[in-house]
């Protein structure tokens, strides 16, 4: 029997199309509940790949042509309705510029706006019917919640064709199974069809298909394999189907192989098994090698009674080259040499590897890119040149928060073919043609590490919490321990949340009775200490065999709380330059400042009330651009109430204002506490919630921004008793990470002071990871603090 092509009819999908009328153009009327008064003469079907039943390219029949809808102005709120339409309950998710390939016929709907309890998508707004400014490069999707509505009939739902899809491809290693280090770089491709785990036909593999394959297992490019290796395992593997048994105990004469490849009776055991059961699956694979996913490629199924698979052909056998995050050779602590150039493209403010907002260096300078024509060919590209597979999504309208700053690209075009972003075709924008409310985002293909199978947490509310579990022992006795708590923090717990899955750590804590589950109770980790960035604790420093607790007990084991969202503090940088003076402020009038500890040292020496203090004065305008609040870490209950000032302070250290020489040193400091958190300011759409004065709850919402004018008390730093010179401003928000945050790294901001003795000169004002290395060089002669951790 020939096999079945992708691209062929089904003889039901063909039956279907008789009996339902619709090749013909002419709409078939409903009689399921589906049937609504908004709704008659329209139908709507989700097609593209590669798709789940419940989730595509959203297309809708009127005057019996099938077209599309632009995902101009498309929401939540308009795929809710969709959802309803095609008889889900609601939409989880929506997608823009043509994520399940583009469609064809009209565009029939742009710039729909839905509220999203519309009983019928016609009750929406828009440009009106076929009134388009789109191509099919942004077809809107949606993605609906499997769980469709009490009575619906499918009549309304009605695919193109019937395909078989691939839904997920893995690499089984031929020698070694379960002996080598994951993650899993060559081995036999297999993919997942409904009828389970299949091999593929080598026949007319090419490497564009090595490059599809790899993408999706999260690995950026691939190699050539060993084809003789392999050749001599399927002969020794033929020439023992074709031998009698043998009796036990004897010997199998052994390939002579290089000795990495050395190969024993178990590989050509498996190779015997797998050939007897002909699970080949799908042949003629035909990648350009720019597809983000094996199912945009085009290739053919097999029949289930073919009898006749794979002639004089073999499974195909792919090598992969890992990124430099899961290369083998950078082993478990990943001290890899540094690369001697530095990256032009970057990610921020994703919760886990390979996510985040695309953020590109340009003369000196980093920005983000406006996410116009954002798609996922773009997307690919950003990801493997990261070190990460091909894309999984490409995202828009700042899913992965808003960034601070220059937009440097628009309207990227790339074939996905490109090395670097900066290869592909893009325009050049200016601050009205872009927002930050359309950087773009991706999500990149990861390689499985299995490194969430060595840690668990336990006696939580839900499984986003608990306390900390960790897997130790050699797989013939493992075994789960408990981490003492001693100076766990965030950062620590970060690491935890990450390595499980599960977003950011909103807090490390360090007693966790009430979680005891009673089954653990060996501490087996102790002195854990993270820079917040490792994949695993494993990569974390620890006490090793010897463990040490001041505090012992399951008590005092280390706990974390994790979630999808943080927040993500920002200071206005020209906001500071742009406001900064020196005062001399008489004695008199800082008794209060006094009292809160917002002077230098030297004042307590001062003969009061008389004389002044010089104080360096700015405004401070702090935003949250994350995708969840700030809020303080104490609840209500601990605040404290300064008479003084007449406010609570919800936080003990919630800036540090410090002047610096030039290699570091610091001559004086601004004493500043959090005298409240509040919603000064938002963003057009954005709702104020948070408020000190009446004892009212304190945060900073996201699009907020809470600004200390210079003319308020202690928003200052008390310069009394430094020389003139060259100085360097710097301002350093939550420095103690105990808020947690999506980016640590943009919390501190610098700038460059002159300092003649009468006046003051600031100069050069930014974000700490806004300039590049050699401009940050530049800018002064040590390391520095270019986040709020002291290197």
């Amino acid at each position: 029997m020939p096999p079945v092509s992708v691209r062929q009819w089904s003889p039901w999908g063909l039956l279907l199309c008789l009996l339902c009328g619709w090749c013909s153009g002419s709409p078939s009327p409903s009689t399921g509940p589906e049937k609504r008064a908004g709704s008659q003469g329209l139908r709507f079907r989700l097609a593209g790949f590669p798709r789940k039943p419940y989730e595509g390219r959203v297309e809708i029949q009127r005057a019996g042509e099938w077209g599309t809808i632009c995902d101009d102005d498309f929401t939540l709120q308009a795929a809710h309705v969709l959802c309803r339409e095609l008889g889900f309950t609601e939409a989880t998710g929506w997608t823009h510029s043509a994520k399940y390939g583009p469609g064809t016929g009209r565009i029939w709907l742009d710039n729909l706006s839905c509220s999203g309890t519309e009983k019928s998508v016609t009750e929406c707004a828009s440009r009106g019917w076929g009134n388009s400014d789109c191509t099919h490069d942004e077809d809107a999707g949606v993605i609906c919640k499997d769980q469709r509505l009490p009575g619906f009939s499918d009549s309304n739902v009605i695919e193109v064709e019937h395909h078989l899809q691939v839904e997920e491809v893995r690499l089984r290693p031929a020698v070694g199974w379960g002996r080598r280090p994951l993650p899993v770089t060559e081995g036999l491709v297999e993919v997942r069809l409904p009828e389970g785990w299949l091999q593929v036909c080598d026949k007319g593999w090419s490497a564009h298909n090595s490059h599809v394959v790899c993408g999706m297992l999260g690995f950026p490019g691939e190699k050539r394999v060993n084809a003789a290796f392999y050749r001599k395992l399927r002969k020794r593997a033929a020439k023992a189907s074709a031998r009698r048994p043998k009796p036990p105990g004897r010997p199998i004469t052994k390939l002579k192989v290089k000795p990495k490849h050395r190969v024993g009776r178990g590989p050509i055991k498996r190779l015997l098994a797998q050939r007897q059961q002909h699970s080949f699956g799908l042949h003629g694979v035909a990648c350009v090698g720019t597809e983000a996913h094996l199912s945009l490629c085009s290739l053919e199924f097999y029949r289930a009674n073919d009898t006749t698979r794979c002639p004089g052909g073999a499974p195909v056998v792919i090598s992969c080259v890992p990124g430099p995050l899961y290369s083998a050779s950078s082993g478990q602590k990943k001290q890899q040499s540094k690369p001697q150039w530095e990256a032009r493209v970057r990610l921020k403010g994703g919760a886990h590897p390979g996510e985040g907002r695309v953020e590109v260096l340009k003369a000196g300078t980093w920005g983000t890119v406006c996410d116009r024509k954002w798609d996922l060919q773009a997307a690919s590209v950003v990801c493997r040149e990261l070190g990460f597979g091909s894309a999984r999504e490409a995202l828009s309208g700042a899913r992965m928060g808003q960034g601070m700053g220059a937009i440097h690209l628009s309207e990227v075009r790339c074939s996905g073919q490109e090395p670097s972003l900066w290869k592909c075709p893009y325009r050049n924008i200016t601050a009205e043609d872009c927002a930050h409310s359309q950087d773009a985002g991706v999500r990149c293909n990861l390689p499985y590490t299995g490194v969430e199978t060595k840690i668990r947490l336990s006696g939580g509310r839900s499984r986003h919490e608990g306390r900390v579990e960790v897997q130790i022992g050699g797989p013939g006795s493992p075994r789960w321990g408990l981490i003492c708590g001693d100076d766990w923090g965030t950062l620590e717990a970060m690491v935890v949340c990450r390595q499980l899955g599960l977003g950011y750590a909103n807090h490390g804590l360090q007693e966790t009775w009430y979680w005891d589950s009673g089954n653990v109770t060996e501490v087996v980790m102790s002195g854990v200490r993270c820079t917040g960035t490792e994949l695993s604790l494993d990569q974390c420093a620890h006490h090793g065999t010897h463990i040490a607790c001041k505090r012992t007990g399951t008590r005092f084991t280390a706990g974390v709380i994790c979630s999808e969202t943080a927040s993500d503090l920002l200071l206005h940088s020209a906001l500071v330059q742009e406001t900064a003076y020196i005062e001399d402020r008489p004695l008199h009038m800082l008794y209060c400042a006094a009292e809160e500890n917002c002077l230098a040292s030297s004042a307590r020496s001062a003969n009061w009330p008389y004389g002044h203090r010089r104080l360096l004065r700015f405004s401070s305008q702090i935003h949250n651009l994350g995708r969840a609040d700030f809020r303080p870490k104490a609840g209500r209950h601990s605040w404290v109430w300064h008479e003084c000032h007449g406010h609570y302070h919800s936080m003990d250290i919630f800036t540090h204002y410090d002047i610096l020489t030039p290699n570091g040193t610091k001559v004086a400091e601004g004493h500043k506490a959090s005298f409240c958190l509040e919603d000064t300011e938002c963003q057009e759409d954005v709702a104020k919630r948070y408020e000190c004065a009446n004892f009212g709850e304190q945060g900073i919402t996201v699009g907020c921004w809470d600004l200390y004018r210079h003319d308020i008390d202690c928003q200052w730093i008390d310069i009394t008793d430094v020389k003139p010179g060259n100085y360097i401003l710097q301002v350093v928000i939550n420095p103690n990470y105990e808020v947690a945050e999506s980016d640590f790294t943009n919390n501190a901001m610098k700038c460059n002071c002159k300092y003649d003795g009468h006046r003051i000169w600031v100069h050069n004002c930014h974000i700490g990871d806004a300039f590049s290395e050699e401009a940050n060089r530049r800018f002064e002669r040590y390391p520095g603090q270019t986040s709020n951790q002291i290197i």
